[in-house]
């Protein structure tokens, strides 16, 4: 089968609660029990800057809302290869972080797509963060405390290679 292949910026948001982070399981619904964690964040829309985008993308898969002021960041970049079943995405992945009180996330503009892949939300205690994860590196991430971003080169997060 031939997959679309698709290049697009990203914004991706840390989501903090004191020492836990807020993460959502994602599938690749043509590949059987696949199933993984990921931060919140999606498409940087035409005219959008990447943190306008993740006030946007943060609102749409959690329900919160928060101002552009309230992120700390960015945190780090990536470039990142996401081979699924029906497509092969390059995405750079800009990262920001909000520290939040704990709440209950309520998707509130998934799309279609993201209704059929999404299945949940959870708080994980930062210090025991899933093993399934993308980006691995997440641990990393939550350690960062200011300065300039962390570059984390070219990475390769697929389910169909």
């Amino acid at each position: 089968m031939q997959r679309h292949v698709k290049r697009r910026e990203a914004a991706r948001v840390l989501v903090v609660a004191g020492s836990r982070v807020l993460l959502q399981q994602d599938t690749d619904p043509g590949v059987p029990g696949s199933r993984w964690w990921i931060t919140p964040g999606g498409g940087i829309d035409p005219g959008e800057s990447p943190g306008e985008a993740a006030v946007r993308e943060l609102w749409e898969e959690t329900g919160l809302v928060v101002r552009l002021s309230d992120l700390r960041g960015p945190v780090a970049v990536r470039h990142v290869r996401h081979g699924y079943s029906d497509r092969i995405l390059f995405q750079r992945e800009t990262f920001f972080r909000v520290d939040v009180d704990h709440f209950e996330p309520d998707p509130v503009g998934l799309t279609a797509s993201e209704l059929e892949r999404m299945r949940g939300h959870r708080w994980f205690p930062v210090d025991a963060l899933p093993q399934v994860l993308w980006p691995a590196s997440l641990g990393e991430l939550l350690r960062w405390s200011g300065g300039p971003a962390l570059d984390l080169g070219l990475m390769d997060e697929s389910t169909v290679p």
